[in-house]
Order: C-alpha cells, then structure tokens, then sequence
C-alpha cells in the first residue's frame, strides 16, 4: 500500500465539515494587496527602481497606487503604499551608492537624489493625514526629553585634580610661596582679600588646613563665597602587552577644588606674580581625542598628581569635550583665555548640533576649562578654518558651510561650500553671521580685525566672488565688512564694503593674513610657491593692491602665520625647499620638511636686513600654528619624524621660540602622547597667562557664575530656528518659532499652545553634588535643566515635525520628531525616522541610510497590517469546545491505524 502524506491528513483535520470536506471557498479579500506581496514578475527590480529615481520622477506618487479593494481605507492605503513606493526608491539609490569604484560624478548624482527623494518623503508625512492609522515622521513616544540643556544659576567651578592621597598629607601644590588675591565684586564696589599661605606658620599644608586659612580670610572679610575640596573618583586603567589588554587597578585617591559663590558675587583670581604662558591644542592618541596642552617656559613647574607624558615646562593638561573632531586656529583673549574654532561631528552631552558637521567656538580659561562654547547652527555640515580676537575682546570666526545657515539662507548650492564669517562679543554671544560666496566653490581661510573695528576676509574661490573678478582655476580673495548699529539696542549690521580676487591661472590660496594700521598683508601658494601680498586700505576698508613677493617654490609646504612685529614682516611656515628667496640664512634647511621663519620688509622689497630661518631636523618637521609674541616666534607641530612615514608610525610634538632675526633658539622641548601619537594643531601666547594658580587648577580672572539662560547663546539654536506641532485630530500644524530672548520657560509655554494643551512640558533638573570638609555629600544649586514632553493627561498627544532646512529647531534642541502621547489601541501610531541629517556622503553614512531605510519600510508593512479588519478582532483564547476535542481525537486514532 503507498504510504499516505501525514500533513494531507493534518490538512483535513483544518477544513470544515470533518474528514473527506472539501476546502472551503476562499475568504472575500478585506484588504489590497500590498505591493511587497505582488509577484515576483510584477515587482519592480532594484535596477528598475534606481532608474525611476534617477529619472526626476516623484518619489511619493498617491495617484500610482495601485488598489484592488476598495473600501473605507482606501486613502490610507493609497499613502502607505505610495510611501513605500518612495522608500524602496531611496533604498535602491543607497544600495548603488554602498556599491564600489563609482565614478564621482555618479556618486554626487545619488546623492543628490537621495536629498531630494529624503526631503520629498519628509515633506509628504508632514502633512498626510490617515484615517486608520497614524504614520508620523520619527518614533512614537510616551514621553521625550531635549538633549540641549541650560546650566541653572550660580554653578559651581570645579577645579582638576590639585592632590592625590590622603587628606593628612600635605599637599605638595601649596607648598613654596603661594601669594593670590580674591577679587569680590557687589553692587557695593569691589575688594580685594589676599592670601598668603606663609601666613599659616608651621601648621602642615593639608588640604582642609589650607582651605580653612582661606575660608576664614573670606569670612573675615564678610564675603560669602567658599572654596571646598572635591574628591575626584580614580577610573581603572586599561594597558595592551602583545596580545592581551591588562586593567590595571583605580589609582590613590584624587582631590580638586570647587569654588561656591553667590548671585550677588562676581569672583576673580588674582596672581601676585605672572609670566607668559603657552597653550598647544593637540590631537593625542588613536582615539581621536583632543588636549590642550599648558607650558610656562620661565616658570619652573613640576608635575601635578597623576600626570602622565610630563615634561619639563609644562603646568598643566585638560581635555576638550568628545566629537571634536580637529582643531584648526586658536587665538588668546585679553585676559589670559584662550579661544578655539573646533570640528564637531557630534555635539556635547548639553549641546546637539543640527547636521552632519558643525563649527564650534570655545573658550578655554587659564586653568583649560570650557567655559563658553557656542555653535554654528550649520543644518548640514561646516569647517572652521581662522579665528582672531579684536582689542576689545570682539570673536570673528570665519570658514566654510554647506546647506542652510542662517535661517532662510542656503546658499547658491546646497552642496557646494560656501564662505562665511561670524563676529561674537566677548562672551560668545553672536552678533552677526555673513555668509558670501561665489557660484562655484568658495572658503574662507584666514580672518583678521583692524583698529577701526572692521572684519577682513581672505580665502579661496574657484569662480568670481561678488564685487570681484575671477583669474582662473582656484583664485585668493580678500573682502572688508564694515558694522553699523542704528541704536545701543539694536542688532548690528555687517556690510560688505570692498574685495578683490588675485592669483594666476593655476590653483592659488591665502593661507594667513594680517592687519597692521592701514597695511594689509596675505601669504599663501600662488600656483606651486609661496607669495606675499601687500594691500593698501581704503577709505571704505577696501584692498588696494601695492606689491607682491615671491619667496620661490613651496615644495608641498604651507604658510603657519603671517605678523608684523618691530617693523619686520614676519613669515613663517613649513617647506621642502632648502632655498627660499628670503634673505640670509640664519639656520640651513636640514632636510626633509622644515619648518621656516622669514623676517622681511614691509614693503616687500628685498634687502640686506632680510632673514632666514629653518628650524627642525633630518626627517619631516611640520608647522601647524605660529604665533608672534614680543618679537619672538613660536612654533609648535610634529617633530623629526621619519621622510615618508605613516600616519601610524609614533610621533612627537614639538614647541620651540626662536628670535627671527639671529635664528637663536631659546627655548623648545619635545613630547609624546598617548598610544605615541601626538600631533599639535594650534598654539596661542597669553601674556602674565602663566602664575602659582596654575598649581591650584584656580584660574586667572573672572569666574563666570551667570550663564546666559538664552537658548541661542546655550545651544546651537538661532534666533528664526522653528519646528511644528501637530494635533493628529485635526492634522492642525502649528510653528513654534525661536526668538533670542527664549528660554526654557518661555519654550515650554509655547509648546504647550501650539499642541493645544494636549502635551504637557515641564523643566527637569540634573542636579550637581560636591563633598564637604565635613564629609557630607550636598545637593548644590548647579547642574542643568532640560525640557520634557508628555502627553497630557486625558489628552490625545501630538507630534513633533521638523523646520525647513536650515532652520530645524528640533535638531538643535535635540528632539526627536514623532509622536508624543499614550496610543490608543483602535489607532496605532508608526514612526519612520529618516532624519534630515541622513546623507551619502561617507561609507558610515551610506551604512546608517540603508538601516534607518530597512526600519521605515518595516513601519509601512506593520501599519498595512494594522489596518486589517482582522487585527482588531480579539485573540481566541480558552478551552477547545467538547465536540474539537472528540475530533480530533478521532483523527489521531485514524492516523494510528493507517501508520501502524
């Protein structure tokens, strides 16, 4: 006998009317067939899909759908599918760009497309409204939280570690002659309280001994400011011997210093005595972090507690927050601080940058901590490039930014960089932003202030800038702007007031420029050499070109800085060339790169007075930063290391001050960093910069305790910046726009209207906590305070949509767009969250696309399914009916009789 098909029994055990029915007629369809379930000969192939959006077609296309039952949520149907028609689109144009040895061109051409079909499908969900479902741009949610976030009043400054070991030990930082004063400003006038620590005797110089000699001087003289001790927990340490990674355990305890005051205090630190210091950010160790390195050359410090990579000179190492990614200018402030125009391809834990990329500016006080640090607000991506510091303490920051800026501004192309410039007040606050290209790529690469407050431009352009003339291939250019302020109140107006392009017909640059009176001057590599330029300033702040030198072939070097210092034109740099046409050599080329210092005319005229200057060794020598200092030049960059090695080989940093006209070398030291990579990137030269409050970790100057509550100055939000709320019951969106004065409060106030009330915003604090001398832990009144979104109570949610491009407030905040609020079982809300950051620009970019695309289709299949008459219906649950129990019971005696 054949042997029987067990699952042919199985079978009819499922069909009705018991064993021997016949199947039963087909279920009506209650839904369309959804294009991903269509067959094989009817679905579109990846090929065909790239080639549709390629072609300039829609992405999103309603009247394409394609329905073969029509019903109550035929609509609904006709969105999703069109969404997943748009989705698939953009899938395949990734999975293209994810393919190798494309051509550029095509490259640019998918991501071009990728824009327009992201921006398309964004734009669509915006403002589609379902009748079964809800579909929103981003992730649903109960409950969302800004990542932004505003320091609340008075916070407390922490110091770095200052001790290690027990609080009985003396502490080796206060020893020798410790002389400071504690500047105390009210509203009465200003005193001074001086501390000497040799006024304490024999008593042993502990840490609590000499906070308690301090505390009393202050309480003596009625201030209420105190200074505590801080333990700072020691963190494991990792070490890699061949193969295997050893943790070592947590070092001795550490302790550092807080400085607690009072709104009615401004606080400064005042040294008796001062030298000059020298700051060097630098990249250090394979990890891509950023360290500013502190060196006191006429000083004699010693290590501080638990230092590592120490040496001689230096007074002190601090981190820069992590997403930088390099920094390219610094520049010092006027009291001592140091300012940094940093990369950031992540923002910090407070602060969320809006696209890919931003421009950061910092500024770094004595003792190296962050104190300020303010955005660009670029919606796509910027690099910042030059950096300068006026007399009056005035911050212009110039570069290069893609897509929106300022908001409404794009620029002539949404892919091509364009220049800009943006001037700060002494406090980081922006006080405006120019943004001035030319139609094909532009950059700006140096920026300087003159004494009548104008701003200068230089950089490079590959067509003509506005009010200029373009020479060929890449050409230099050099723009003024001029401020104008109708009232105090007021916004300041910049306005361009003169440019000129220059070069030859090969690739030209300015790589640095400098003001002295009404001499403009600019080096950079015109067409394979190093050439200065010399500029006569108009009336209008216009350049007048008056002459030009040659210093001969750049040998794939670079200009470093570009000053004017006791009547010489000082240029310096790095070169291959061992015969630069600069005047007598002082030092000979050693070989290799080296770098160079030049000490010329100002007039460009070549003279017997003129001096040459190769500093560095056999092997490559860069010369990422110089900065002239009383008539002496500083260097800093890589050292001596081996011609033709690779970026893995282990490398020193090196800083040196030489004078430019004998070529001495006065001072200079060498340094390794972590994992033997050091690469210094920008140096500043702080005059009385260098003091005993250096030991402390204490800075010089005043100690900021009234952060800007603003959100334009505390995040990366511009004043225009704006998101929508959207109630999903009457599709209503409405704009909540950012205004300079808003704040947390007024934010939240606004995003509880435009909802209609049906989110709930309230202002939740991360709150700090210090060690006392007595030991107990306190809550202080520092931290920061962020915003959270709910759903309010008894009401429906709403949803979060992002601004335009250039002016998304979301990004900056750090806001997910989608829905908020409890989902009500009879209308499921799905999320696709296709960021406006997403881009192709990068193998990582390409990689995060096709997941957050994967993951958005997903979302369209799920809500097809919830549409289903069939998913509401409630799951079968209990006991089998008597009668199913007996047949099946029949069934399996039957199979065991046929089966033996």
């Amino acid at each position: 006998m054949a042997a029987i098909n067990n699952s042919y029994l199985l079978g009819l055990f499922g069909a009705e009317g018991g064993v021997g029915a016949l199947p039963s007629a087909r279920k009506p369809k209650t839904q369309p067939t959804a294009p991903w379930n269509l067959a094989a000969q009817e679905k579109p192939s990846q090929t065909e899909l790239l080639r549709t959006a390629l072609s300039g077609r829609k992405f999103v296309n309603e009247n394409s759908a394609v329905l073969d039952v029509k019903g109550a949520s035929a609509g609904d149907y006709r969105k999703i599918f069109a969404l997943y028609q748009g989705l698939s689109m953009l899938e395949a144009i990734v999975m293209r760009a994810s393919e190798r040895n494309l051509t550029r061109l095509e490259s640019d051409q998918l991501a071009r497309r990728f824009t327009v079909g992201l921006t398309e499908v964004t734009d669509f969900l915006a403002s589609a409204q379902f009748e079964g479902v809800n579909i929103v741009q981003g992730t649903s949610a109960t409950q969302r939280q800004t990542t932004a976030a505003v320091a609340r009043d008075n916070p407390k400054y922490m110091t770095g570690p200052i001790h290690e070991g027990g609080l009985a030990d003396e502490v080796a930082a206060f020893q020798g002659d410790v002389r400071f004063g504690i500047s105390v400003k009210t509203i009465l006038g200003t005193r001074t309280v001086d501390i000497d620590l040799a006024e304490m005797g024999a008593t042993p110089r502990t840490l609590d001994a000499v906070l308690g000699h301090i505390n009393g001087k202050l309480e003596a003289a009625g201030v209420e400011t105190r200074i505590h001790r801080q333990q700072i927990e020691s963190e494991p340490r990792t070490l890699k011997v061949g193969d295997k990674t050893i943790t070592l355990p947590a070092g001795p305890t550490r302790w550092g210093l807080t400085v607690s005051g009072t709104s009615i205090e401004t606080i400064s630190f005042v040294p008796a005595e001062s030298r000059d210091a020298v700051q060097v950010v630098q990249g250090a160790g394979t990890k891509g972090g950023h360290e500013v390195l502190k060196f006191d050359p006429d000083g004699n410090p010693a290590a501080g507690p638990g230092e590592r990579f120490w040496v001689e000179g230096r007074s002190g190492v601090s981190g820069l927050p992590e997403g930088v990614e390099t920094v390219r200018a610094s520049a010092a402030g006027p009291d001592g601080s140091m300012w940094v125009v940093a990369d950031v391809s992540a923002g910090s834990s407070t602060q969320p940058i809006k696209g890919q990329a931003d421009v950061v500016l910092m500024k770094l006080d004595s003792a190296g901590k962050v104190v300020v640090s303010r955005a660009l607000g670029a919606a796509s991506t910027a690099s910042g490039y030059a950096i300068a510091v006026d007399a009056d303490g005035r911050v212009a920051v110039a570069g290069s930014v893609v897509g929106g800026l300022a908001p409404g501004e794009t620029g002539v192309s949404t892919t091509l960089a364009d220049s800009f410039v943006t001037v700060f007040d002494a406090d980081g606050r922006e006080q405006w932003t120019h943004r001035r290209g030319a139609k094909a790529e532009d950059e700006a690469t140096a920026v300087s202030f003159d004494a009548d407050g104008r701003v200068y431009v230089a950089g490079r352009a590959k067509s003509a800038m506005p009010g200029a003339s373009v020479v060929g291939g890449w050409d230099g250019y050099v723009q003024a702007f001029s401020e104008s302020q109708v009232h105090s109140l007021a916004p300041i107006k910049a306005t361009a007031t003169g440019s000129t392009q220059f070069g030859t017909a090969g690739d030209d640059n300015v790589q640095a420029m400098t003001v002295d009176g009404d001499n403009l001057y600019t080096a950079g590599v015109e067409n394979g050499a190093f050439v200065i330029r010399h500029f006569r300033i108009g009336p209008s702040g216009a350049p007048e070109l008056l002459a030009t030198r040659d210093l001969g072939a750049a040998r794939g070097g670079e200009i470093a800085g570009l000053a004017v210092a006791n009547g010489r034109l000082i240029v310096s740099g790095a070169t291959r060339n061992g015969g630069l046409d600069a005047g007598q050599v002082n030092n000979a080329h050693a070989g290799g790169m080296d770098a160079f210092v030049a000490a010329l005319s100002t007039d460009l005229t070549a003279s017997g007075a003129d001096r040459l200057t190769y500093y560095g060794g056999a092997g490559d020598d860069s010369a990422a930063d110089v900065k002239v200092h009383d008539g002496k030049v500083w260097l800093t960059g890589v050292s001596d290391r081996a011609l033709g090695a690779k970026e893995d080989v282990p490398s020193r940093g090196y800083l040196a001050r030489l004078d430019p006209l004998t070529g001495q070398v006065e001072w200079s030291q060498t340094w390794a960093a972590a994992d033997n990579q050091a690469k210094p990137l920008a140096l500043t030269v702080s005059s009385g910069g260098a003091s005993v409050l250096d030991r402390l970790g204490l800075p010089q100057g005043e100690i900021d305790q009234k952060d800007s509550k603003a959100l334009v100055d505390a995040t990366a939000l511009r004043a225009g910046d704006r998101f929508y709320v959207q109630n999903p019951a009457t599709g209503r969106q409405t704009a909540v726009t950012i205004e300079a004065k808003d704040t947390l409060q007024t934010l939240a106030r606004k995003i509880e209207l435009a909802s209609g009330r049906q989110l709930k915003v309230t202002i939740k604090t991360d709150r700090d906590y210090v060690t006392g001398m007595d030991g107990d832990t306190r809550v202080t009144s520092g931290g920061v305070q962020r915003l959270s979104i709910t759903g309010a109570d008894g009401r429906g949610g709403a949803v979060l949509i992002p601004g335009e491009a250039g002016r998304d407030a979301l990004a900056g905040l750090g806001l997910s767009a989608g829905f908020i609020g409890k989902t009500a079982d009879e209308k499921k809300t799905f999320g696709v969250n296709l960021p406006a950051t997403l881009n192709l620009s990068s193998a990582e970019g390409i990689a995060k696309a096709k997941d957050q695309l994967v993951l958005a289709i997903k979302a369209m299949r799920d809500a097809y399914r919830a549409l289903s008459p069939e998913a509401s219906k409630p799951p079968v649950t209990g006991k089998a009916p008597a009668y199913l129990k007996a047949q099946l019971a029949n069934y399996q005696a039957a199979l065991a009789r046929l089966t033996g």
